[in-house]
């Protein structure tokens, strides 16, 4: 298997309870991340992901479990069986002027059993993807606190 770790920081502006409760509502996760084609929550903390269709028609499904959940300070995760292993956490820092930190570390270890064309076209260049995710989710999260104000 192949290692990888990336970390990857953002500024988004708004509320730090609002900017938390996105990103804690898994399911919304294929509205903002590139790759992912569906989260579905299972109960007793875990979820079923499914990665969009890659060459071949390869289809990459895991469960994850979520291990630490602290309410507007850090979500923690690892994966529980399937495609991947992943394992990660968000936190979320507080800044002055409406504005809170994201930072984002994600590792997974892909199976050697995929082929390199598979490989080359979902996992390349893994911490452009992560900075093009958290882009989206800094522009789906104002955009969302701009509707929720009108």
């Amino acid at each position: 298997m192949s290692n990888t770790q990336i970390t990857e920081t953002i500024i988004v502006k708004g509320d730090l309870e609002k900017i938390f409760s996105l990103w804690a509502d898994e399911e919304k996760y294929p509205d903002w991340m590139h790759d992912i084609k569906s989260v579905q929550y299972m109960g007793g903390h875990t979820s079923y992901w499914t990665m969009r269709e890659g060459p071949e028609n390869t289809l990459l499904t895991w469960d994850t479990k979520t291990t630490l959940f602290e309410e507007n300070k850090r979500i923690a995760w690892r994966s529980i069986g399937g495609d991947i292993e992943t394992s990660g956490q968000v936190t979320f820092t507080p800044l002055s002027h409406g504005e809170v930190e994201i930072t984002y570390t994600l590792h997974y270890a892909l199976p050697t059993n995929l082929l390199p064309r598979v490989v080359e076209e979902l996992f390349s260049d893994p911490g452009k993807r992560i900075r093009r995710d958290l882009q989206n989710f800094k522009a789906y999260a104002e955009g969302m606190e701009e509707r929720m104000t009108i």
